[in-house]
């Protein structure tokens, strides 16, 4: 499986395509900067033709979505050119970079750059996604502010989490890390990850998304075992290797019916142990049963 839609909402508004040329004007969308490969125009050439016909003090959201030749560079263009119209964009609340399908970009070749300077710009952010590790740089950061932080990534790389495991987040309910395979990335240790989540104190977390793991048994059978499970509204471990030892695990946690909704989606899950798992009294999503391939098992999302 590949990533190949774009996102349709954000904020709870329509996500609509911007390209160099169009109009903007409507307040009831959120608008999505789209450039061609190879285009003509400049990262931050596109965002000032876009925000010259918006009043730039009014937009709360934006999506950055395929910007040419992803593949070879980052958004630099577009984040440098947030934090120097910051004083303008006194309210964006939300940003989505890197919302690109596998036409435009595999998620495992997506350009990023370093962020923090972004998140010191903007202090009221309180969304931030990011699709895509390459280059990724993430420093530890202090936000009062940010409540909602995913990283997409087809593999994790242990520096990201060790950032945001060292972060000072208040905020946060929402924390969503996709972990990806180590054929593509990922080199932490279930041992790493538990360390990071335990720092963020996930007990102030309503929503936690450990995705794209090839070690999803190993982070169920963990997960099963804490009490601060019973505070989450969702766990979402969507997207993994799930089977019947991590099944059994959330099965019998002590915690697990506090929570209102347990993604599973793409999982390798037997008949039996659905079946147990749809007696838990709470939503359990267990769409896209998989067969393992000669004993091998894949996450969704890597390439």
């Amino acid at each position: 499986m590949t990533i190949d839609s774009y996102t349709t909402t954000l904020r709870g508004k329509r996500v609509v395509d911007f390209k160099m040329g169009d109009k903007a004007g409507d307040t009831d969308v959120v608008y999505r900067l789209c450039q061609e490969y190879d285009c003509e125009e400049t990262q931050s050439e596109l965002l000032d033709h876009f925000l010259s016909q918006i009043d730039p003090a009014k937009l709360e959201a934006l999506v950055i979505g395929p910007w040419s030749e992803a593949y070879d560079e980052g958004p630099q263009g577009y984040l440098d050119s947030l934090v120097e119209r910051q004083p303008q964009l006194t309210g964006l609340k939300a940003l989505f970079v890197g919302d690109m399908t596998f036409e435009d970009c595999e998620i495992s070749w997506i350009n990023q750059c370093p962020y923090n300077d972004l998140l010191v710009a903007f202090p009221g952010l309180e969304s931030l996604r990011i699709r895509g590790t390459i280059d990724l740089v993430l420093e530890p950061f202090e936000h009062s502010e940010l409540r909602s932080l995913a990283v997409e990534s087809g593999g994790m790389p242990l520096s990201i989490l060790n950032a945001i495991g060292a972060s000072r987040l208040p905020a946060l309910t929402h924390l969503e890390l996709w972990l990806g395979d180590d054929n593509y990335g990922y080199d932490a240790t279930l041992q790493d990850i538990q360390r990071v989540i335990e720092a963020t104190q996930p007990q102030r977390l309503r929503y936690l998304g450990l995705r794209n793991s090839q070690g999803t048994d190993q982070l169920a059978s963990w997960l099963a075992t804490q009490p601060w499970l019973a505070g989450l509204e969702t766990l979402d471990l969507s997207l993994g290797t799930l089977g019947d030892i991590g099944a059994e695990a959330l099965c019998a946690s002590p915690h697990i019916n506090g929570l209102s909704r347990l993604d599973l989606s793409h999982h390798y899950v037997s008949d039996q142990w659905q079946s147990k798992l749809r007696q838990l009294p709470l939503t359990v999503v267990l769409d896209e049963p998989m067969d393992e391939d000669d004993g091998e098992r894949y996450v969704a999302v890597s390439e």
